[in-house]
């Protein structure tokens, strides 16, 4: 199964409510860094290798057909040129915003300390750490790079073949590029930042035990499923 449509957003650029709202549209499953932690014995691995210039895309994108989040938005140039039919859709937003989603959540010491010696490092070093080369507290540098990294998707990708896109645009932008029809539910709008902020405090961040790393990505697509399109 070859992937059809690509969120190339970086994470906390609405890749939940892009996960959703794919699935919902037929596009589903959605590949996201939830479903790498839910099936983290396979996926961990496959990324792993990825990072280190070994990528099995089909091995990593079985029974897929779209991905949101990390790891792939930061493969969003070799994806794209891997799956040429597939369409890009690029989230983005108020780049001090997003510096300051990703560390309260994902870039967090909390978080990432509960990582440190396990293979998750690993890969988050891998796929999304080793590629900023530079300080990623450092705001300035950050929001430069972030700026920067969305143009380049710009400026790469045919203007047929790209959706600059924010939910708040609504199904209609999203459901012409794709050509589907416009459902007739709301918008998927998902509170990931505060659900993983609730779920790491409880839990000290993500658990390095496989097994409750596994049952905690399921859990957490679960419950922010529920919520979705309420």
């Amino acid at each position: 199964m070859a992937l059809e449509v690509i969120a190339a957003g970086l994470g906390r650029n609405a890749t939940f409510s892009m996960k959703f709202a794919l699935e919902h549209l037929g596009f589903g499953p959605c590949h996201h860094m939830s479903e790498v932690f839910a099936d983290g014995r396979t996926q961990v691995p496959l990324w792993i290798a990825a990072s280190q210039g070994n990528p099995d895309w089909d091995a990593i994108f079985e029974g897929f057909r779209s991905t949101s989040d990390y790891p792939s938005a930061t493969y969003w140039r070799e994806l794209s040129d891997y799956y040429p039919d597939a369409k890009v859709v690029l989230t983005t937003r108020d780049p001090d915003s997003w510096f300051d989603s990703v560390n309260e959540t994902i870039f967090s010491p909390r978080m990432m300390d509960s990582l440190k010696g396990s293979p998750v490092e690993v890969m988050m070093n891998g796929v999304i750490f080793d590629h900023f080369d530079g300080d990623i507290t450092d705001r300035a540098f950050m929001t430069d790079w972030y700026v920067k990294r969305n143009q380049q998707v710009v400026d790469t990708l045919p203007p047929e073949r790209l959706l600059q896109y924010h939910p708040k645009m609504g199904w209609q932008p999203l459901c012409d590029f794709l050509g589907v029809d416009v459902p007739d539910v709301p918008f998927p709008r998902v509170n990931s930042r505060d659900e993983l902020g609730a779920a790491s405090d409880e839990m000290g961040g993500i658990p390095a035990d496989p097994d409750a790393a596994e049952r905690f990505g399921r859990e957490y697509i679960a419950q922010l499923k529920a919520k979705a399109f309420g």
